[in-house]
């Protein structure tokens, strides 16, 4: 298997990879891959020990922009967007549960002939990094569960789309809605302050451009109304991979006292609190956030 030679042709609604990619981070990068009934948007870099980068919902690749680049230095970095999020288009057929994206992902690794040696899940990509360790024959050396959205309440939901969208479909009228409320900069702007703290205008630019198509709303909404975390706790606790908790003291999406709770379910995990950053961490601070994970990940080998 190999990717296509030229991006896809964008579906309707969704960001165009030829329009709403032409300046994106890392772009020499991008590579598009049909896996398993997806075309995956993967970026791949650097040279080393392979490092998978999971990001959170609403997001895509460009949440790693800062952190990737500080990582290829000594990784082989992937990142990915997730599907129906970004540049990776998924078929409205594939429910994407996490038992779901997590098989699928496990066969986009096949086709990259990748065997992750670290691997950081932000939000609710860490609960993916989880679920797909659990399942992998080879075990990462690491996992990074940066701000991890790990525990079903309802903090998250409540901040990803609010209680009137939730009593809507999951479908275009609901996510039509949002894009057209995020025409407002300034809206954009103020759910990123929300959760502990906004990063700069390079972040906020890429969220600004993808909450505006319809496409990836709905596979950010698609998303959390099939995602199911109440068999997290056994999965962590069954772990045979040291789980670095990394928590930034002024999140406001997911409450960080649940990393102190997750950690005591496994002798091989620990907590570190990043202070003043808040749930996207590190995209505020991605220097801070790889310097403190490399000093964790040192302290742990001795």
């Amino acid at each position: 298997m190999a990717p296509l030679d030229t991006p896809p042709r964008a579906r309707p609604g969704a960001p165009d990879f030829g329009r709403d990619g032409t300046d994106w981070p890392h772009r020499a990068h991008s590579r598009f891959w049909p896996v398993d009934g997806i075309t995956w948007h993967v970026q791949r870099f650097g040279a080393g020990p392979t490092a998978l980068l999971l990001h959170g919902t609403g997001a895509a690749t460009h949440s790693f922009m800062d952190l990737a680049p500080r990582m290829a230095e000594t990784h082989d970095v992937i990142a990915i967007d997730l599907p129906g999020h970004g540049f990776t288009q998924s078929p409205a057929h594939i429910r994407p549960s996490l038992e779901t994206v997590t098989r699928r992902i496990a066969a986009l690794l096949d086709a990259l002939n990748a065997a992750p040696d670290l691997m950081i899940g932000h939000s609710a990509g860490a609960a993916i990094m989880l679920a797909l360790a659990d399942h992998m024959p080879t075990k990462p050396s690491q996992l990074v569960s940066l701000n991890g959205a790990l525990s079903p309440f309802p903090g998250l939901t409540k901040f990803l789309f609010p209680a009137a969208a939730q009593l809507l479909t999951v479908g275009g009228v609901t996510a039509h809605l949002m894009a057209r409320s995020a025409r407002n900069r300034s809206r954009v702007l103020a759910l990123l302050e929300q959760t502990g703290g906004a990063p700069d205008d390079r972040f906020v630019d890429r969220y600004w451009r993808l909450l505006q198509a319809p496409a990836h709303v709905s596979g950010t909404l698609r998303l959390m109304a099939n995602w199911d975390l109440s068999g997290m706790d056994p999965v962590l606790a069954r772990t045979q991979t040291p789980v670095l908790f990394l928590t930034g003291s002024q999140d406001q999406a997911v409450d960080p006292g649940d990393a102190d709770r997750l950690a005591r379910l496994s002798p091989l995990a620990r907590t570190v609190r990043l202070d003043r950053l808040g749930h996207l961490a590190h995209e505020q601070d991605a220097g801070r956030v790889w310097t403190t994970l490399e000093a964790e990940r040192v302290r742990g080998r001795s």
